[in-house]
């Protein structure tokens, strides 16, 4: 994929990410699909307004809904969980060789016999 492409995906992600209210709702899908009814009942908010958040994680790539009558079952989107789990990977792994490279140094002036305070 286009490098460019997957940089405005990741982008409207963590913007979709950044709301709470949107955050909770990715959080209850994680436990199966939900209509936007159902997805409407824990928050103080009208159905419209649930529906907005809604399309912004859609754009997103973060769930996908789907059309059953007059219902609009939502689930999360296997594709767009990936990708922002690709790139958090990515800082993981960084993190992972600081602390290796910290580990290293620390280990070199224990053996040195440097003060470690």
């Amino acid at each position: 994929m286009n490098s460019s492409i997957e940089a405005t995906r990741l982008d409207a992600a963590f913007l979709a990410l950044a709301d709470p209210t949107r955050r909770a709702i990715l959080a209850r899908l994680a436990h199966g699909e939900e209509t936007v009814m159902q997805l409407a009942e824990p928050f103080a908010m009208t159905q419209p307004a649930i529906s907005r958040h809604l399309k912004v994680l859609e754009n997103a790539g973060l769930i996908v809904r789907r059309i059953e009558g007059t219902k609009r079952p939502c689930r999360l989107s296997n594709a767009g969980i990936e990708a922002v789990d690709r790139w958090l990977a990515m800082l993981r792994e960084a993190l992972v060789q600081n602390y290796d490279r910290l580990d290293s140094v620390l280990a070199d002036m224990v053996e040195n016999g440097e003060d470690l305070k």
